[in-house]
C-alpha cells in the first residue's frame, strides 16, 4: 500500500512512501537525551533525531561516521526510533532539544505540524548557499530545482526555507513497456494523445485506467493542477482561494478526470480498498489496463505477483494539456529541521549541508534511500534508475499538498477531492456534485488555516 514519504500538509499523504515504522520501542540510539549538546573538552557534539523508516538505523550510523572522519572534532549523537516522537517528545517538554530532526509532516503525532504552527523553527535558508562539505558545489546547485520551493519546506509564505528536503519517491503512470513495444503504441505526450490511445486499447478488450485506491489521486491531482495552471494556481489551490474550484483552470482539471473516469476498468472501484488494491495494481501486470498512478514502491509491492510474459514496468509523468506543453510528475519527500531552540545550530547546519554530498548520497543509495541531487539517477541501477531519471528527462516536479488546517468537524478536502473518484467511475455521482462537494469543503477549511 501507499507508503508516507513526508508527504502531506493535509490529513492524508499517504504516501506514502517511507513512513514504514510503526511498532517497535527499541531505540538505536546513543542518547535518546544524553548530555547537553555543545563542546565537550575539544570535541563538538550534535544530536540528531531521526524516524526509522524502511532504510534503517544503518545507514544513519555509517553517513555519521563519515562526517565525524570529515571532521575530527565532531561527535554526532544519534538517536534514530520507529516511535522517535515519543521517544524525543519528553525531554523536548523539559527544555532538551535534539539539534536536528528527521521528520517528515503527516506523521501521526504531528510533531513536525506543531513546531511549524508555533513558529519553532530555525530558518534554514542560509543552508542553500553553504558549500557542501569536502566539495566545491553549495547546496542549491546540488539540489533538483523545485524542492525548496513548496508549502511543506517554506510553509509560511516569506520566501525562507525551514525545512529541508531529503528522500523523494516520484510518482506517475506506470504501464507495462512490453505491452507498448508489442503493439506499437507510444507513450502518450498529450491527453488527446491519451484519449486516442484509450480508443485503440479499448478495441482491444484493454481499459486504458486503473488505479490501486482513489488515495493515488493526490499526486496525481496535484501534477494535474499543475499543468493546467502552473505552479501559482496550484497555491492557492492547496491554500483554499474563495472562488478557485470555479475558475477554467479548474473546470479543465474537473474534466480530465471525469473523462478519465469514463476509460476506467469498471472493477476498480469495487476493489479500490485496504484489502484488495494490488488486485488494480494486477491489472497493470495482466495487460487488463494500460495506466495506472503510482509511486515507485510498487515494483516492491508487487515483486511477487505473476504478470504477463515479457512484462517490463514503464513510467512517465501526466501527459502534457497541449502539445509542447509541461509535463509534472508529483514527488513525496521527507524533511528534516533544527528546532528554534537547539543549542548547535551552525554545526547542525553544517551536518545538514554535508547530507547532500556526494559521499553521503552514495551511502544513502545503496539503502534505497534517493537524495533530490541533480544527475542522481545516473547512479542508480535497474528500476530505480527509469523512475528517478524521470525529471532529467523534461519532467518538472511537483510538490507540495493541502495546506495545515485546524480541525473542522465533518470536513476533509481529501475526502472531497480524491475519494469522489470512485464514484464518477460507478456513475454515482456527476461532476457538478463533485464540484460542489469540493467547494463546500473548502470554503469551510479555508478559514481554519493555520498561521
Amino acid at each position: 500500500m501507499k507508503k508516507i514519504v513526508g508527504l502531506v500538509l493535509t490529513a492524508s499523504l499517504t504516501l506514502g512512501l517511507a513512513g514504514c515504522g510503526g511498532g517497535s520501542n527499541d531505540s538505536n540510539s546513543s542518547s535518546a537525551s544524553g548530555d547537553s549538546a555543545g563542546k565537550s573538552g575539544d570535541t563538538r557534539t550534535i544530536k540528531f533525531a531521526a524516524l526509522e523508516t524502511a532504510y534503517g538505523a544503518d545507514v544513519w550510523k555509517q553517513v555519521a561516521a563519515s562526517f565525524e572522519k570529515l571532521n575530527p572534532d565532531v561527535k554526532v549523537d544519534l538517536t534514530i526510533d520507529k516511535k522517535i516522537e515519543d521517544v524525543i517528545g519528553p525531554s523536548m517538554k523539559s527544555g532538551e532539544f535534539p539539534d536536528i530532526v528527521h521528520l517528515a509532516v503527516g506523521q501521526p503525532k504531528g510533531l513536525t505540524e506543531t513546531f511549524i504552527k508555533d513558529n519553532n523553527l530555525t530558518d534554514l535558508t542560509d543552508v542553500l548557499s553553504m558549500t557542501v562539505p569536502g566539495e566545491s558545489a553549495t547546496v542549491k546547485e546540488k539540489l533538483i530545482p523545485g524542492f525548496t520551493d513548496t508549502t511543506i519546506t517554506n510553509p509560511y509564505g516569506d520566501g525562507k526555507t525551514y525545512l529541508m528536503p531529503t528522500f523523494y519517491s516520484p510518482c506517475g503512470l506506470f504501464y507495462n513497456a512490453d505491452l507498448f513495444a508489442q503493439k506499437g503504441w507510444g507513450v502518450p505526450k498529450t491527453w488527446d494523445e491519451m484519449w486516442a490511445l484509450g480508443d485503440k486499447a479499448k478495441a482491444e478488450g484493454i481499459a486504458l485506467f486503473s488505479y490501486p485506491t482513489t488515495g493515488y489521486f493526490d499526486a496525481f491531482f496535484y501534477a494535474l493542477l499543475n499543468e493546467v495552471g502552473g505552479p501559482e494556481f496550484f497555491t492557492k489551490v492547496m491554500n483554499y482561494t474563495e472562488g478557485i474550484w470555479q475558475t477554467p483552470e479548474a473546470n479543465q482539471a474537473l474534466d480530465l478526470v471525469v473523462k478519465l473516469a469514463s476509460y476506467t476498468e469498471k472493477t476498480v472501484p469495487a476493489n479500490g480498498n485496504k484489502d484488495n488494491f494490488t488486485k488494480n495494481q494486477q491489472l497493470i501486470l495482466d495487460n487488463k489496463a494500460l495506466f495506472m498512478p503510482n509511486g515507485t514502491w510498487v515494483v516492491g509491492e508487487m515483486s511477487k505477483a505473476p504478470r504477463a510474459e515479457g512484462f517490463k514496468w514503464g513510467f512517465t509523468a501526466l501527459p502534457a494539456i497541449t502539445e509542447g506543453g509541461d509535463q509534472y510528475s508529483y514527488t513525496f519527500f521527507e524533511q528534516m529541521w533544527i528546532p528554534a531552540k537547539a543549542q548547535n545550530a551552525d554545526l547542525a547546519k553544517q551536518f545538514i549541508a554535508y547530507l547532500y554530498s556526494d559521499e553521503a548520497a552514495s551511502i544513502f543509495a545503496q539503502a534505497g534511500a534517493v537524495q533530490p541531487i541533480k544527475e542522481m539517477s545516473s547512479k542508480l541501477d535497474g528500476d530505480n534508475k527509469l523512475f528517478y531519471s524521470i525529471y532529467d528527462h523534461g519532467a518538472k516536479a511537483a510538490m507540495g499538498a493541502f495546506a495545515t488546517t485546524d480541525p473542522v468537524e465533518g470536513v476533509s478536502i481529501s475526502d472531497a477531492v480524491f475519494g469522489t473518484v470512485d464514484s464518477l467511475v460507478t456513475g454515482a455521482k456527476t461532476k457538478e456534485q463533485w464540484v460542489e462537494a469540493i467547494t463546500k469543503a473548502s470554503d469551510a477549511l479555508r478559514p481554519a488555516l493555520k498561521k
